[in-house]
């Protein structure tokens, strides 16, 4: 995912630097290298008019030849079928981000990010969580986050508790033989 990790750093270049789109299109395709640089040059022999190629066209063309579909497509199923697993709630944080972009449709409301989020925890968090409403995908995160460390260090305690409670328990025990 190489190239469309490219063409999203690019993108947020260009747009810092508050270019147009033809501007884009200029100076987006200038920042290529090897094998993509040769793609671009093709591209725009072949066109009838390369002055007339739009930043839309250019990163349809490009996310087309450098991004395979059946990758998009494996990505897509991949981020559907997300779940937390062992994974922290911040390490699933980062997973899904990676992952929604594939998914734009799942996530294009903040109301849909938390379903997706929600339904990706795990079961007791996820519970726990559902029943509250957040006003926004960010305040879920939190509480996921606080409610896991919450969670993580009571079963500490327990652990501890019982390690102790158990070596109180082992002393020594003598046992007499009665019988001859």
């Amino acid at each position: 995912m190489d190239a469309e990790d490219w063409l999203r750093a690019i993108e947020r270049e260009l747009d810092v630097a508050q270019c147009t789109d033809q501007e884009k299109v200029l100076y987006g395709p200038h920042q290529l290298r090897g094998a993509a640089q040769q793609w671009w040059e093709s591209y725009r022999l072949a066109h009838n008019n390369p002055n007339t190629i739009t930043w839309q066209e250019f990163t349809e063309r490009f996310r087309a030849h450098h991004v395979p579909a059946g990758v998009m497509s494996l990505k897509k199923e991949e981020f559907l079928a997300l779940t937390q697993g062992t994974m922290t709630v911040s390490e699933y944080r980062d997973k899904f981000l990676q992952l929604s972009r594939y998914c734009p449709e799942e996530v294009n409301t903040d109301p849909k990010k938390q379903y997706r989020f929600l339904k990706g925890l795990v079961d007791p968090l996820g519970y726990q969580l559902m029943n509250h409403t957040f006003p926004k995908r960010q305040h879920l995160i939190d509480r996921a986050i606080v409610t896991e460390n919450t969670r993580r260090e009571m079963e500490e305690k327990k652990r501890k508790k019982k390690a102790q409670q158990s070596s109180n328990n082992t002393r020594p025990k003598y046992w007499i033989n009665l019988l001859p």
